[in-house]
């Protein structure tokens, strides 16, 4: 299977290139940060958390994308979604995989990760998160390198591989729910310490991540021939549609509850966020871009016209 990899025209191997050369510039930053410490990355006792975390909460809902096309395919038998499903898969995988280096990057040292395993603590929500993470990235391994050997031989996937997509549809909904908790267990950050934000993490995975995978089949059916179908993908880009009026029907809840209460702890947040606090406002052009976005691609998602348009 892997010399598939090893077939391409000179465009394939100058992304390969390109992608290479982002490594290597990954490798030396953080050569520099393995020798100074996590101070380089401006993270302290104020500001726990930078880009290392959002991306990888980014990146674990792309990850569980792979359920909004693999349950269709498998549980209500809609083999038209197979190739999209074999993206997906795949899609997941790599995500995963930078999810888990994110985390590898964050903690400065990679050898802290033992600890994890050596002295494991059921009271950890990062324990439980570790345990989530590294099975979903072994199922859709597994699943993906299954249902590829299948496409290519023409054979139907067995019936332990169907289980093992059976687990992996809720384990999906585990992922981004457990990295929920992450945060909504947070005492001191009222913002995030709310019952509401794991079906907000989700809502938002189910809209960010098929909106990766669609963007992947255009791409494949452009460079590489593999057309997922037209059909398909615009069955996606209704799950995206909802996913997304989901997602800011949330949000609207988590404002109105916010400044319709009062509650001086929450409001704290999102007066920072929305209007700036103190002189200190830095945040609020992107908060405000994000939900202006936010509104802008629902109602593009809504129109049919622009929903439809896969060019």
């Amino acid at each position: 299977m892997f010399e598939k990899a090893l077939k391409g025209g000179k465009l394939y191997w100058s992304w390969i290139a390109f992608l290479c050369l982002l490594i290597l510039i990954g490798l030396a930053s953080y050569s520099v940060q393995w020798q100074k410490g996590l101070t380089i990355t401006g993270m302290g006792k104020e500001v726990s958390w930078g880009l290392y975390i959002a991306n990888f909460t980014f990146l674990v809902g792309v990850a569980a994308s792979a359920v909004v096309v693999a349950l269709p395919t498998y549980i209500y038998n809609q083999h038209k979604f197979e190739k999209m499903t074999t993206l997906g898969e795949f899609l997941a995988v790599a995500a995963v995989t930078m999810c888990i280096l994110f985390i590898l990057v964050d903690l400065g040292k990679p050898m802290r990760a033992l600890h994890v395993l050596l002295y494991p603590s059921p009271n950890s929500v990062m324990f439980f998160d570790f345990i989530v993470l590294s099975g979903y990235a072994l199922w859709n391994i597994i699943i993906a390198w299954y249902i590829l050997s299948s496409r290519i031989t023409g054979t139907d996937i067995s019936w332990y591989v169907k289980l093992i997509i059976y687990i992996a549809i809720p384990w999906a909904i585990s992922i981004h729910t457990v990295t929920a908790y992450i945060y909504s267990g947070l005492v001191a950050r009222g913002m995030w310490m709310t019952a509401l934000l794991a079906p907000r993490f989700l809502a938002s995975a189910f809209a960010a991540g098929p909106s990766m995978l669609i963007i992947a089949a255009i791409v494949a059916r452009k460079y590489a021939n593999f057309d997922v179908g037209k059909d398909v993908i615009r069955i996606v880009a209704q799950m995206v549609t909802f996913a997304m009026i989901v997602n800011m029907f949330f949000l609207g809840c988590e404002l109105f509850v916010v400044f319709y209460s009062q509650h001086p702890e929450h409001m704290a947040h999102w007066t920072y966020l929305l209007f700036g606090m103190d002189g200190y406002g830095k945040l609020v052009p992107w908060i405000w871009a994000s939900i202006g976005l936010g509104i802008f691609a629902v109602l593009m998602l809504i129109h049919p016209t622009t929903r439809k348009n896969d060019q």
